[in-house]
């Protein structure tokens, strides 16, 4: 990921980057399918420098045009080439025409058949492209399935086949690939929604366009990393002390989740606050204090006792181990016209959702995509299906800043979009929303504005995960993991 773009596009954005290279700078659209299919070759040959025998399925668009490239060079170099033609290759027109011309002068073109995946060391998918909209179906859905089911490497070209350039979204079935080069910018659907299960190893190529190509065209997206955010904090005055560093007041730990609410603190500290307290249950105050003494406890059984615990802090982070029973319903009343940054996330979300608070711009919220789908009242299906859309409308819906949880992150904040590509399945287990949360407190309570918060923690949480991740494996990583790979300065 170190050498992808930040910036990310829309399909739409890209097919206008090739117009105008094709159109305004006299590239011919011959000229940027070879150079397509060259870097598909090559990134096929490193992958896979051993392999003899290659199929490649060609679709009926450009997308097929980049692959009876590849077929031709592969041949030229000696290698077993098969090609798959899933429509009618002389009804191809323009720069893909002349391609499976050049192809066929070299290989034989084929009608799909699933024999012609035997033995085939690499399979290539140049079926459909950018463009797709609507479930694969019939003949390329076969060859689809046919081949995710088949031992041996698989390359896509340019976006998987059944996967949406522009959100994600699996549509129907979908390429599963170990390597897919993609050309000119970088689509943002790539790298969210079920697109990581299917992209495997990206490589990105501008493929030499001119720089004109890019201008005036913003990007609909930018990738963070903790690289990308590392110079968003500046370094801290020899003079600091902790008051420069914020108050972060941790909301939450109903009867039986004090651990919820000591990891966000835990966090929190870890993340550079200058002080952290909790208000929460009694029965959770001495064990806290135990595991974590640099943590500020307070036992609150009542909304009037975390009144004076209000006025103190400088940041709120409302929600880990919350509960949705009245004494969480009292301290999320309680802490509603709080006038500093709010950080809420889990049960301050589900009891959001039973409301219709007003819009906050220094309000953060951070819902996985079922409790995205509890505030805007959809089904969770409906949220992976567009994670662009869903944060587009939760921020018309809460202001602030939307940190949409999940492979490929998605923040949002008034019209900047970020999409955060670090992170490991090992996340997928408890406590991590909860660390995620402190993090954002943190960096609230160290100056950051609502979207560069939420981004930056969004990278940094992942950064944090993925270090832990590859010193303990994936499976089984704790939520405390990340808090010691933070604390230990490995997240970026």
């Amino acid at each position: 990921m170190e050498s992808l773009p930040a910036e990310l596009y829309t399909p739409e954005q890209v097919r206008e980057m090739d117009r105008r290279a094709i159109e305004d700078h006299g590239l011919g659209g011959d000229e940027l399918m070879e150079r397509a299919g060259r870097v598909a070759y090559r990134s096929l040959r490193r992958r896979w420098p051993d392999a003899r025998r290659i199929t490649v399925l060609c679709g009926g668009g450009n997308n097929g045009g980049d692959g009876y490239v590849i077929a031709r060079l592969a041949a030229n170099a000696g290698l077993e080439v098969r090609v798959a033609a899933l429509s009618d290759p002389d009804r191809l027109g323009g720069a893909a025409a002349a391609a499976m011309q050049r192809c066929r002068e070299r290989v034989g073109i084929a009608a799909w058949e699933p024999a012609l995946l035997d033995d085939a060391d690499v399979v290539v998918d140049a079926l459909l492209g950018t463009g797709l909209d609507r479930e694969v179906g019939g003949v390329y859905a076969e060859a689809i399935e046919a081949a995710n089911a088949r031992p041996g490497g698989r390359l896509a070209v340019d976006v998987p086949s059944g996967i949406s350039a522009a959100t994600g979204a699996r549509l129907g079935v979908a390429f599963r690939a170990d390597v897919t080069p993609t050309f000119i910018g970088l689509k943002q659907g790539l790298f969210t929604g079920a697109a990581p299960d299917h992209t495997g190893e990206m490589v990105f190529d501008d493929l030499d366009v001119p720089g004109e190509v890019f201008e005036g065209l913003e990007s609909a997206a930018r990738r963070v990393d903790a690289e990308v955010v590392a110079d968003w904090l500046p370094p801290r005055r020899p003079a600091a002390h902790k008051g420069d560093y914020g108050h972060i007041l941790v909301i939450g730990g109903d009867h039986g989740f004090g651990g919820a609410v000591r990891l966000a603190a835990e966090a929190a500290a870890r993340s550079g606050a200058g002080l952290v307290s909790v208000a929460t249950r009694k029965r959770h105050v001495a064990p806290l204090l135990a595991g974590r003494p640099e943590v500020m406890a307070h036992a609150v059984d009542s909304p009037g006792a975390l009144e004076p615990l209000l006025h103190r802090a400088t940041v709120l982070a409302v929600g880990p181990g919350l509960g949705q029973e009245p004494w969480g319903r009292g301290m999320l009343a309680a802490a509603a016209d709080f006038d500093g940054p709010v950080v809420l996330d889990a049960d301050a979300l589900n009891l959001l959702a039973t409301e219709a608070p007003a819009a906050n711009p220094r309000r953060v919220i951070t819902p996985h995509p079922g409790e995205a789908a509890r505030l805007l009242r959809r089904d969770t299906a409906a949220i992976q299906a567009d994670r662009f859309a869903a944060v587009d409308e939760l921020l018309s819906r809460f202001g602030g800043a939307v940190l949409l949880k999940g492979a490929g992150t998605v923040v949002g904040a008034d019209d900047r979009r970020w999409l955060c590509t670090a992170g490991n399945p090992g996340m997928a287990s408890g406590g991590m929303g909860d660390v995620l949360t402190g993090i954002v407190a943190a960096l609230l309570a160290q100056g950051l504005p609502v979207g560069e918060a939420a981004a930056m923690a969004a990278a940094l949480h992942s950064a944090a995960a993925d270090s832990a991740a590859a010193r303990t494996g994936a499976r089984g990583l704790l939520a405390g993991d990340v808090i010691e790979a933070l604390a230990m300065g490995r997240a970026g």
